[in-house]
Formats: structure tokens, C-alpha cells, sequence
């Protein structure tokens, strides 16, 4: 059954107007697609390249009822039931912390012409181009020594900020909610630039988590290696007590003085056992932070990108084209909006 209350575009209408103003269109036009081809060809291009990484996981519930039903749907449970707090979901989220993007400031980059060698920063401060058109709404700050490690990520001058954001801007985390496979995204105004900064973040992320991973292993190790240290150094102490009083008595049968040996053979001998159970421990400690140690696997290296990624120049001017006559029209058709629909 036809709704007879239906309306439609009465596009007859809108050709008459259109043909009525075709002289708007016929300025209109030009003008925009030249201006929107002078911007985009200011515009610096730029390239991408990514990495994948796939780190092991710390599972508490790999095997549960719950697990294995969740992967029946094509959901991987690891992924929100690992002991860590923070678990690769979360990895994407590291990148608003400054502190953690304060690592990638000192990397080193080379252009693939080889004229320019340099950290991250400085590149992106000193080296990183801008468009023409970009600059006339832009001031000039006065020049700032660049950041070190005594600077503090969270107390940033106005420029170090820009920095930052322009850090955030051409790194990018993903992660695969069903396989836990992460990758970074990178781009940059040079190709080797790209590639560089890739397999450099991926280092910087694998440490991180290496590191978080094994943060209370190594504690744990650190705290016995104090105890055996002060453990060996008591043993050491009553051992030479004993030897030293042991030769200095030799030919002494007093009762006193065999009861005073055997005091400090039981002291040394105590200490030798403490000794030797924390020696112990120590080894347990190491190889538990050799089991928290988490592994790693590159599923896709970082290549150096041939083409540029963008802008999409075309793109953007047929955009600008289709934007500029969708306005023409609107606005040739300002009086009759009551009579195009019938």
C-alpha cells in the first residue's frame, strides 16, 4: 500500500535553479578546487609502517568453564582474567601517560637521505616540516632547551607540550581483543624516521612490560641477596671465632673451656644453616623472576614504507569540490525550500 504522505525532492526544481545560477557555479568552483590544490600541496606528506607483537600472558583462568565457553564465542577470557593489573587491553592507555612518552624523546633517527642524525625531539622541534599556510596562523616561541632526565614529564612548558601531543598523534597502540596481539602505528615525514621509531617503541613497550611484569620478582630478589650477604658475613664472623678460640685452646681440657667451644661450634653451626636456607630462597627467588620474565614474538617486523600515506590529495580536492557545489546549491535554492518537497 502506497503512503500517500510521502514527499520526495522535486528535482526538476533544483536543475532549474542550478542552470538559473550557473554563473555561481561556474566561479565558485574553479576557485575552490585552485585553493583547495595551493593548501593540500603546502601540506607536508607523511608515511606509515607498523609492528605486531604478540607477548605472553600471565593467565589465572585459562582453564576455567568460564574461559573455554567465552573462546567458544570467539572471545579470548586471558585477556581480562590475567593477575597483572594491567593487562594488554590497557597498553593503548599508556601512551596519555607523559612519563611513558617521555622514553620515546630520546630515540635516535636518521632521514634516508642521511643529512639529518638526531634524537626524536629535536627532529620533531627542529626538522619536522610545516605547511606554509600553517605557519601564518602560528607564532614564534622563543627557543627551549630540549627536555633531559632530570625534567619532569608532568611540569611541561607550553612548546613540550606540542611535542607530546604531536608524539601522541603519530603513535598509535591497538590491541586485538581476541588474540592479544598488539600493534603499534607509526608514522612520520621520512620513511627510515618511521621504521626507526617503530622497532624503537616496540623496545620501549617490551621493556615496560618486562619490567612491570617483574617488578616484585626482582624486589624479592634483591631483599634475599641482602639477607645472604648479612647471613655469609655472621657465618664468616662466628666461623672465625670458633677457629681462633678452637687454636688458641688446643691443649686446654677445662671443662669451662670445652663448654665455651661448643657454644660457638652451635653458633656457627646455626649461622650456617640460616645461611644456607636463605641461599636457598635466593635461588627460588631467581628462578621465579626467570618464570615472570615474559616472552616475546614479533609477528610483523616494522618495514620502510615506499609510498606516502597521505594526504590524500585527490580526495581532499574532490571533497572540497563536492562540498563547494552542495553549498551552491543550498544556497541558489534558499527561497524555494517550501516547493522542493511535493
Amino acid at each position: 500500500m502506497v503512503d500517500n504522505n510521502t514527499k520526495v525532492i522535486d528535482l526538476r526544481l533544483v536543475l532549474k535553479r542550478i542552470m538559473a545560477n550557473k554563473k555561481l557555479f561556474v566561479i565558485l568552483i574553479p576557485i575552490v578546487f585552485i585553493c583547495s590544490c595551493l593548501y593540500i600541496v603546502s601540506v607536508p606528506r607523511y608515511y606509515a609502517t607498523e609492528t605486531k607483537l604478540a607477548p605472553e600472558i600471565e593467565n589465572a583462568m585459562s582453564s576455567s568453564t568460564l574461559g573455554s565457553i567465552a573462546s567458544s564465542f570467539g572471545f579470548d577470557m586471558s585477556q581480562m582474567n590475567s593477575n597483572d593489573a594491567i593487562t594488554p587491553l590497557l597498553y593503548p592507555e599508556l601512551l596519555k601517560d607523559n612519563s611513558f612518552v617521555f622514553k620515546f624523546l630520546p630515540i635516535s633517527v636518521t632521514t634516508q637521505d642521511g643529512k639529518i642524525k638526531t634524537n626524536y625531539y629535536e627532529y620533531l622541534t627542529k626538522y619536522n616540516k610545516v605547511s606554509p599556510i600553517s605557519k601564518l596562523f602560528s607564532f614564534t616561541q622563543k627557543q627551549e632547551e630540549p627536555p633531559t632526565k632530570h625534567t619532569n614529564p608532568y611540569d611541561l612548558t607550553v612548546e613540550q607540550d606540542k611535542v607530546f601531543t604531536a608524539i601522541r598523534d603519530d603513535i598509535k597502540f591497538a590491541v586485538d581483543s581476541k588474540t592479544g596481539v598488539i600493534t603499534i602505528s607509526v608514522k612520520s615525514q621520512d620513511p627510515l624516521v618511521c621504521k626507526i621509531l617503530a622497532d624503537s617503541v616496540r623496545g620501549i613497550l617490551q621493556q615496560y612490560i618486562t619490567s612491570y611484569r617483574t617488578n616484585k620478582a626482582r624486589a624479592d630478589v634483591e631483599y634475599y641477596k641482602s639477607l645472604v650477604t648479612k647471613a655469609k658475613a655472621n657465618y664468616e664472623k662466628a666461623r672465625q671465632l670458633y677457629g681462633s678460640f678452637s687454636d688458641s685452646n688446643a691443649d686446654v681440657i677445662l671443662e669451662s673451656v670445652r663448654s665455651k667451644q661448643n657454644d660457638l661450634e652451635n653458633d656457627m653451626q646455626l649461622k650456617f644453616n640460616t645461611y644456607s636456607q636463605l641461599n636457598q630462597q635466593l635461588q627460588a627467588a631467581i628462578a621465579k623472576l626467570q618464570e615472570k620474565t615474559p616472552a616475546f614474538t614479533t609477528l610483523k617486523g616494522a618495514s620502510v614504507p615506499i609510498k606516502p600515506a597521505g594526504p590524500k590529495r585527490m580526495i581532499f580536492v574532490l571533497s572540497m569540490v563536492f562540498v563547494a557545489f552542495v553549498v551552491g546549491t543550498l544556497w541558489t535554492l534558499r527561497k524555494d525550500i517550501p516547493k522542493l518537497f511535493v
